[in-house]
This record gives C-alpha cells, structure tokens and sequence, in this order.
C-alpha cells in the first residue's frame, strides 16, 4: 500500500507547484526564418526542440507567476545522466519575501532545507529527507507533496513549441549576451497530446506535464521561444489562463552539459520522515 504524505517547510508552504519548466513534438507555416537560414520557423522549433534529446545536464534560471503560489524565483543545477540529481533554490515573494528554500534530489531521495526558521519547527533541523521507496511513493514525489518536476528535464516543456500550428518568427533578441531567434505561437493541450509520436526520448515527461496541465485548468498556451545560434533553446516562455488564476513562467537556459555535483546535506541538519513516521507507529 503506498502512503501518501504532503509536508510544508515553515518558510514556502507552496512547494508543490514550483516547477513549472519542462517537453514536445509536430508545427506548419511555410516562411523562410531570417534567424535560420533555410528553415521555417517550424523547423526551426523542431531542431531545437531535437537537440534537448541529448542534453545531459542543465544550469537554469525561472521566473514568473504559477496560478497557486503567485511570484516565483528559482535556479537549479540539474543532472539527467547516468541518474537523476538536482540542486534548486527557489524564492515565493507573495508568501515570504526575505525566505529562500533549497530542494535536493539525489539517488531517489528529495531534501527540502528552509534554512534557520525551518529549524526552528524542526527540533533544530534545517532539512527534511523524503526518501521516496521507503515512504512508498514509488519514486514519485507528487505522492509525497513534492516539487512536481524536480525529477523532471525542463527542457522538455520548452519543445511544446512544435505542437502549435501558428509558429512564427518574431526577430533577433539577445538573452543573457546570447544571439538567439525569438518565436512564437499558441498550442491547445488537445493538439499538443495529439502531436506525440509514442517514440520519442522524453515523451513520458511531457506527458506528465501535460497532464499537470490539465490538472490546473489550463487548455491552450501561449510559448515563447528564443533559439540560440547552435539550434538550441536558450529561453522559454509558458503563459495560460488555468482555472485558479494565472500562468505565466519564463525558463532561461544558462548553461548546458557542464558537470553537475550534488551532495546530500549533513545527517546531524536533516529530519528524516521515514524514520519519524516510523517511530510515531511504533508509538
């Protein structure tokens, strides 16, 4: 029987919703893009949306509104291969403007650190460890509460570009001191799923994603899209009206490939849910 479990760090009690960042697949509009020669915009969306397949890891930046916790801030370091590991901090300025709260995720267990206030709820810890098989959530952390795409690619979402039938160029911007081609246009989620080809690399994470979409009452998203001079996606913008208020996140893409570390925090700083869990049924 799996428990389900949903914990809220003093400092961000909306951490289930962080992350919205992340896949997809089909396009038209037959105009040559000026950003790449040769290529309609479609085609351009889709080689970029290509080139994720092979990313390995990521340095991103996000900003923006989600319909449930307002502003959000955050940066991540994450890792896709040979396993799955991500260090993100993450700002909700509606709910605590000076509280800054840090999820780790590391060889199928997440860390949420709230930093001294945590502390302060948790007999003098500052972390709290979900080990996800031994709370028996299968690896998924929705089940637990979790961030829901901490375990997730956000470059997958950015390929939901190529789901929309009205791609167009819109001009050359730079980002981040980067040369990029700008693009736009509007997907419904109905023409986004029907875009899937059962055969891509990451079609199961934007599936989930799509669903996440559903879920907060989206049907139709307006992306944003900037292609560097590699044919690859430097930045990604997801706006959409959901049924509990707005959505509205930009991903920038700082760096791709690098090596990414991540390690566990002290054992003396962290509160084990598990084992709390445990000895509360013993008791």
């Amino acid at each position: 029987m799996k428990t389900s479990v949903r914990v809220r760090v003093p400092v961000a009690t909306g951490l289930a919703a962080l992350l919205l960042a992340g896949g997809a697949v089909g396009c038209s509009q037959e105009t040559k893009a000026e950003g790449t020669p040769g290529m309609t915009p479609a085609a351009a969306v889709a080689k970029a949306a290509k080139n994720s397949e092979d990313i390995t890891s990521l340095h991103y930046r996000m900003t923006g509104r989600t319909p449930e916790e307002g502003r959000i801030e955050g940066e991540a370091r994450m890792r896709l291969k040979p396993e799955p590991a991500m260090d993100m901090k993450v700002k909700v300025p509606d709910e605590d403007p000076d509280a800054t709260v840090e999820v780790r995720l590391l060889d199928g267990v997440m860390y949420i650190g709230g930093g001294a206030e945590a502390a302060k709820e948790l007999d003098g810890k500052s972390w709290v460890k979900f080990d996800l098989e031994a709370l028996g959530a299968g690896g998924d952390l929705n089940e637990l509460g979790g961030p829901s795409q901490a375990d997730k690619n956000p470059a997958a979402e950015s390929t939901f570009l190529t789901g929309a039938k009205d791609v167009r160029e819109v001009g050359t911007e730079t980002v981040e001191g980067v040369k990029t081609t700008h693009y736009e246009g509007t997907v419904t989620l109905a023409d986004l799923e029907k875009s899937f080809q059962g055969d891509g690399k990451g079609e199961e994470e934007r599936r989930k994603s799509l669903e996440e979409y559903k879920d907060l009452g989206v049907d139709k998203l307006t992306m944003d899209m900037w292609v560097d001079e590699k044919d690859r996606t430097k930045q990604f913008r997801m706006r959409g009206d959901a049924s509990k208020g707005e959505l509205d996140m930009t991903v920038t893409f700082l760096s791709y490939n690098e090596p990414v570390e991540i390690t566990a925090p002290p054992a003396g700083e962290t509160m084990d849910l598990a084992e709390m869990m445990e000895e509360m049924g013993q008791g």
